[in-house]
């Protein structure tokens, strides 16, 4: 295994918790990613970020994504790239959002488990804590925004033009067609399974499925045992299962490993951590998938999905820069500077001429 991802899910303590703690808490589960220790020196852990080496970085830091995987695949190195699952992380704010890409972010799930309203009003995801139901989905709670609102878009325009993946995990299936249809490059589910072989509302329709294929998108299969059974025991085999079913309805471009061997309790049988990837490997294999296919799975796919999104984005563009309205805040613990004069205010036109130089100013900074 060659890449994985430093994800950083901002979890609040309760349904209640204030997002600028959850930010801040992020923000140092975030600065500890960008400088992980490094158990064994001779395969490096490669990390984008903007930082220059420096002494608690003693490795090539600044890499230019995907072709910086590639370089470690070649090396014999390991590509760890940096993630926030949660768009609550952001709190509505698009300036976080920026700061977070600044800091090395290269995926953003828009939503997670117990978001509630003030926290990602802009995209409905499962919001108890209770179970893994998405509860808007089962119609056990009202949908916020009918799968985007007007500055869920604006948050997904925004993502495209930084270069940032889309991760479509924790969402409802309304945000899965809504940000499918909308969104300029290919989108991932870093760790979703196949609704029709397991009917849990964390997996991925087949409609959905084939909005993937059309979209060239990705599906990273999840291999918690709850995702791929429907019960708390599972098998390897099950999970192959999965794989063929994605790969049957939207290709085998479509199909990656999305393990989430850190973030559930219970594993399949046969697969119980990465050391047991070449015994999926052979399933695969004795299941007549072709090298090539298994090689998709494994890297390339996420990395055909990668340079898509980098070939889309363009740091030239104006950023997005439209706030949420602030009766859609709800609980938030954001500021409330620069709204109170409205759109055509003096802070709002600084904001807008400053974020617009942006790239102007970075690429001086490179010289």
């Amino acid at each position: 295994i060659s890449q994985a991802w430093w994800c950083m899910p901002v979890v609040p303590a309760t349904q209640e918790a204030e997002a600028g703690e959850s930010l801040e808490l992020g923000r140092r589960r975030l600065q500890s990613c960008i400088f992980p220790p490094i158990p064994h020196p001779e395969q490096q852990v490669l990390v984008r970020t903007p930082h220059p080496p420096d002494a608690r970085c003693p490795l090539p830091c600044t890499l230019t994504l995907p072709t910086g995987i590639r370089q470690a695949f070649r090396e014999g190195k390991v590509a760890s790239l940096i993630g926030v699952e949660g768009g609550h992380s952001i709190d509505s704010s698009l300036g976080v959002l920026r700061a977070l890409y600044q800091l090395g972010m290269r995926y953003l799930t828009l939503t997670h488990n117990c978001n509630t309203p003030p926290l990602t009003p802009w995209a409905p995801a499962f919001c108890s804590c209770r179970a893994d139901n998405w509860l808007v989905d089962t119609g056990d709670s009202e949908p916020q925004s009918q799968g985007l609102s007007p500055f869920g878009q604006r948050v997904v325009k925004e993502l495209n033009r930084l270069g940032v993946l889309i991760d479509l995990a924790h969402v409802s299936v309304a945000t899965m067609k809504a940000t499918l249809q909308l969104s300029r490059a290919p989108v991932i589910f870093s760790h979703s399974s196949a609704y029709s072989v397991c009917a849990s509302r964390r997996n991925v329709p087949d409609d959905v499925l084939r909005l993937v294929k059309q979209t060239g998108s990705l599906v990273m299969v999840n291999f918690y045992n709850n995702y791929i059974s429907c019960t708390n025991k599972a098998n390897l085999s099950q999970v192959a299962d999965h794989l063929d079913h994605i790969k049957e309805v939207a290709g085998a471009g479509a199909v990656g490993f999305g393990g989430d061997f850190d973030g559930v309790p219970r594993v399949p049988e046969g697969l119980e951590d990465v050391s047991k990837y070449p015994d999926l490997i052979a399933e695969l294999l004795r299941r007549n998938w072709t090298e090539a296919e298994v090689k998709g799975a494994l890297a390339d796919n996420l990395l055909r999905v990668f340079e898509a999104v980098e070939q889309a984005s363009n740091l030239t563009q104006a950023p997005e820069e439209e706030p949420i309205p602030l009766d859609e805040l709800g609980g938030s613990c954001r500021t409330r500077y620069g709204y109170s004069s409205g759109a055509s205010s003096p802070h709002r036109q600084w904001g807008l001429l400053l974020a617009s130089l942006a790239p102007l100013i970075v690429c001086m900074c490179r010289l």
